[in-house]
């Protein structure tokens, strides 16, 4: 490697912070939601949506979302479902976005607005 040139530093894929405001718990997504990673996320953001009223996914600072972390998306909103919490994604982004449209996932989201889910 030439000594002009600096070693690449690991990105951390995924990092969240989680904010509660009384009843409803903020979660805060930073970087990239995929495999590997997806199991401990979901794992800790069931333990939130079975305690909290709402649970909100900040996802606008995400720059990658694959196919394991569509379904981790999916998984919350069914157990927030089943627990009675309202589950509410914020800030997709384009990538997102289009995932969401293509996999038909999009419109279920925006249909399930009646049902306590918002998507903005």
């Amino acid at each position: 490697m030439p000594e002009d040139v600096a070693p690449a530093v690991p990105v951390k894929p995924l990092t969240y912070e989680i904010k509660r405001e009384g009843e409803t718990a903020v979660v805060t997504c930073h970087g990239r939601l995929v495999a590997g990673l997806t199991d401990v996320f979901y794992q800790e953001l069931k333990e939130v949506a079975a305690s909290s009223k709402v649970l909100v996914l900040d996802l606008g600072d995400l720059t990658y979302v694959d196919s394991m972390g569509l379904g981790t998306i999916v998984r919350l909103y069914a157990h927030a479902k089943g627990a009675g919490c309202e589950f509410q994604l914020l800030h997709l982004g384009k990538q997102l976005r289009n995932l969401l449209k293509m996999t038909n996932l999009l419109s279920t989201f925006a249909s399930a607005e009646d049902h306590g889910i918002t998507v903005a």
